[in-house]
């Protein structure tokens, strides 16, 4: 298979439902953030079955039921994968664990269909990678998914490099994402082969937790303090109205081009994110957040 992949999948900016239950929206408000999300282009949503004790996807299957006709104006991006303990009762409980099976995969995507009322997720992604994966499995598992036309296109979640690589290897179509954790206060990715593999195969990775959890903003730990101080110097010079604005302009830089999930339902602050399209910084202002997360110089 050519190292060149499909074009864009997925928008740059996609907004992120992880905390629907925390924002205590009714139905009716849902469909009412979503119609202004759409209206400020953000159509791509990202989800997983186990998203609030399994409740997430429901609840935005919920909403959607109010207004049909949204649900062509959208992306559904969803996860399975991760099958958390019924009980835990010491050593004699059951574990949390992953499961990637055939069988799971199939029957998680019909329950997040019956979740979302919907004919078709236009994403799936693996949440985690499994050490009992079998990559021959999943394979068919997507095949089948493709041809029913459950699912349109497929991805993986916090995967390795060797681990997309081997999935991939067995796939006849080509996987459009592997979303990872990034941001300023957690760069693993910049490190490990991860966006060098997606800039390789022209494919753009998702980042979750791009403010790292608010911890940006929060914590008072030496490596939060500096990047605080430095996202603040770079935000007077590039003309951004708040370090959040600069943290996706500085993710936005990467040649990966990759998609920043938002984990907001404060429409000011989705705007924020929009309006951070606008700016850019040079490699010195780039490297100066990279060194204040690490807390030294480049080699």
């Amino acid at each position: 298979m050519s190292e060149t992949m499909s074009s864009r999948v997925i928008d740059p900016l996609v907004m992120g439902f992880w905390r629907l239950l925390d924002w205590q929206l009714s139905d009716q408000q849902c469909v009412s953030f979503l119609k202004e999300c759409i209206e400020l282009g953000i159509t791509h949503t990202d989800h997983a079955d186990i998203y609030g004790q399994y409740e997430c996807e429901a609840a935005f299957g919920a909403a959607l039921k109010l207004a049909p006709s949204i649900r062509d104006e959208i992306k559904i991006i969803t996860k399975c994968g991760i099958r958390p303990a019924i009980a835990k009762t010491g050593l004699t409980g059951k574990a949390n664990h992953y499961d990637s099976s055939y069988t799971h995969i199939m029957a998680s995507v019909e329950q997040s269909l019956q979740h979302f009322n919907t004919d078709r997720i236009d994403v799936l992604l693996i949440h985690r990678p499994d050490y009992l994966m079998d990559a021959d499995e999943m394979a068919k598992a997507f095949n089948q998914l493709k041809r029913q036309g459950d699912v349109l296109n497929f991805g993986v979640s916090n995967f390795t490099p060797t681990q997309l690589s081997m999935l991939q290897s067995r796939c006849d179509f080509p996987l459009v994402t592997n979303q990872i954790e990034c941001s300023p206060y957690e760069m693993k990715g910049l490190d490990d082969g991860t966006l060098d593999q997606c800039q390789q195969l022209r494919i753009h990775p998702m980042l979750w937790s791009p403010l790292a959890g608010g911890r940006l903003f929060s914590n008072r730990d030496e490596k939060a303090l500096r990047l605080q101080t430095t996202l603040s110097k770079v935000a007077q010079e590039i003309g951004a109205k708040s370090i959040d604005q600069v943290v996706y302009c500085w993710l936005a830089t990467l040649p990966s081009k990759p998609s920043i999930v938002l984990g907001t339902g404060n429409l000011t602050r989705v705007k924020a994110a929009l309006e951070s399209a606008s700016l850019s910084m040079d490699r010195e202002q780039w490297y100066r957040i990279w060194q204040a997360s690490t807390g030294h110089s480049v080699p």
